[in-house]
């Protein structure tokens, strides 16, 4: 079982938010209303896919301390899509074994964190 089943990012602006995570991370999120409350869900591949998912949800961004940290492919690929300023730690070395890792910043003010074993 993955440690990590679900995480949120609350944001204040729903398509603002949703055009930079899609962009960002090439991918299509979907809009859902879940007992009233407004989320836009990260794609999710039962039984293929290794990690977890979670949303977006409309809300007061930074409440909390958490870091999300999305796997990706290629971390520079990632860092060419995103707009001017965004990234607050750029490609970074974690170790032979390890991989990369790079933080930014959101279009929400959120830090997140991308990583990639190459």
């Amino acid at each position: 079982m993955n440690p990590v089943g679900w995480f949120e990012i609350a944001v204040s602006d729903m398509d603002r938010a949703m055009t930079f995570y899609e962009a960002a991370l090439g991918m299509t999120l979907s809009k859902q209303e879940v007992g009233g409350q407004q989320m836009a869900w990260f794609p999710v591949e039962k039984e293929t896919a290794y990690g977890a998912t979670g949303a977006l949800v409309l809300g007061e961004p930074g409440a909390s301390a958490t870091t999300v940290y999305f796997g990706v492919n290629s971390i520079e690929d990632v860092l060419d899509r995103v707009p001017e300023g965004a990234v607050v730690v750029p490609k970074t070395a974690i170790g032979e074994n390890f991989g990369f890792f790079a933080q930014l910043r959101d279009s929400e003010g959120n830090l997140i964190g991308i990583h990639s074993h190459t």
